[in-house]
């Protein structure tokens, strides 16, 4: 038995990046490893975190170590944690990365931590190229790349990343495991009800946190050409919190003219509501402008719901066209075309039975095989 530990979010934290940590420290735990998280006691400072809170307000998982003890902003924090952990003398370190800010928190913690000379440190890499820049971004991501034995990316996007960061070191890929600790699928008569939505119309979805590289614009643009303004069937559910200012959506949807054809549930969704929203979609499309991968194509594989995603990235890796949903560009023309064909209920009902099959290759058990294997694959080579 090896002992882990995953540096990064988790409960009391909310969002995405909290639950796959838990979904992978369970997984590591259930391939017989003795694992804990140590997560932060001060995440983003408030200018890097738009949204309402950081905090979310379920309980904390049974059965699984979590300990609230890094201070992104403090250096003293990061030199003690790292002492502690070089004490300690885990097998195994895992960060995840998925934004610059972090690197030095979190590279300086692993580095001391590695003086041991018996942890390793295996960074989990969401995104090593932000989405949006800030200054300093090289910099920080460089002095975490430094810090980390090997690498496990998440896309094919992000393995070229990080090959370009640090050639010749040790790298996997895997892709992201489903979500699922969302609970099942329910009827879509229940789920419309418990949103108050007729039964009537055929519904997108565009779901997470709103911010531009997400391209929720060039959908709202998308559902105002001819092809689809037409179509009184058709309705747009927005759910999730705006990470940026909400104003301008608001002032594009007056000006298309689709108030009726877009209900905005705008803000953070919790985890016991998602089957509801993920039950009564059609379709979920994610118009992205840029992207690595997605959490949210991976709560729709899990709620077997067809997918529009962007030509980007590493969303085609996730999504094969033709198969479990359609790829197009970020374009609003195209992205009409493609809203207009998957609504097709034939279609739709072909994709959700290949969705079955398909979504059987992103396995929890297998994202901790991926660890295993590069963990004794660099210990070999020491």
């Amino acid at each position: 038995m090896s002992k882990i530990v995953l540096l990064g979010p988790a409960h009391p934290l909310r969002g995405g990046l909290a639950n796959f940590n838990e979904s992978l420290a369970k997984a590591l735990q259930d391939r017989g490893h003795e694992v804990r998280i140590i997560t932060f006691s001060l995440q983003y400072p408030g200018f890097l975190f738009p949204g309402k809170s950081q905090y979310g307000r379920g309980k904390a998982p049974l059965h699984l170590p979590i300990e609230i003890a890094i201070n992104s902003v403090n250096p003293f924090n990061w030199i003690a944690v790292g002492r502690r952990l070089r004490k300690e003398k885990p097998d195994l370190i895992i960060p995840s990365f998925w934004l610059p800010f972090m690197g030095p928190s979190l590279g300086i913690i692993s580095a001391l931590a590695r003086k041991n000379r018996h942890s390793l440190s295996i960074a989990l890499v969401h995104n090593l190229i932000p989405h949006e820049s800030r200054p300093g971004d090289r910099i920080f991501t460089k002095l975490f790349t430094r810090s980390m034995d090997g690498f496990v990316a998440l896309s094919q996007e992000v393995l070229k990343d990080i090959k370009t960061f640090q050639p010749g070191r040790a790298v996997a890929w895997n892709p992201h495991p489903i979500y699922d600790h969302f609970g099942p699928r329910i009827p879509r008569e229940e789920a419309l009800r418990l949103l108050s939505l007729p039964a009537d119309k055929k519904y997108l979805l565009f779901f997470g946190f709103i911010r531009h590289y997400k391209g929720l614009d060039i959908l709202l643009r998308a559902l105002a050409r001819d092809i689809l303004k037409s179509r009184d069937d058709i309705r747009l559910i927005v759910a999730g919190e705006f990470y940026e200012d909400e104003k301008k959506y608001l002032q594009l949807i007056s000006e298309l003219g689709i108030e009726e054809q877009v209900i905005l549930h705008t803000q953070f969704i919790p985890d016991e509501e998602v089957a509801r929203y993920f039950s009564a979609a059609h379709a979920v499309v994610q118009p992205y402008r840029s992207a690595t991968q997605s959490g949210v194509t991976q709560i729709a594989y899990h709620f077997d719901v067809p997918m529009i995603v962007s030509n980007v990235g590493g969303l085609p890796e996730i999504v094969p066209h033709g198969k479990v949903g359609l790829v197009c560009k970020p374009e609003e023309e195209a992205l009409a075309h493609a809203i207009d064909e998957i609504l097709d209920e034939e279609l739709l009902e072909k994709f959700s039975r290949q969705i079955v099959e398909e979504k059987k290759r992103f396995s929890w058990d297998k994202m901790g095989e991926t660890f295993e294997k590069l963990y004794l694959s660099i210990k070999e080579q020491r």
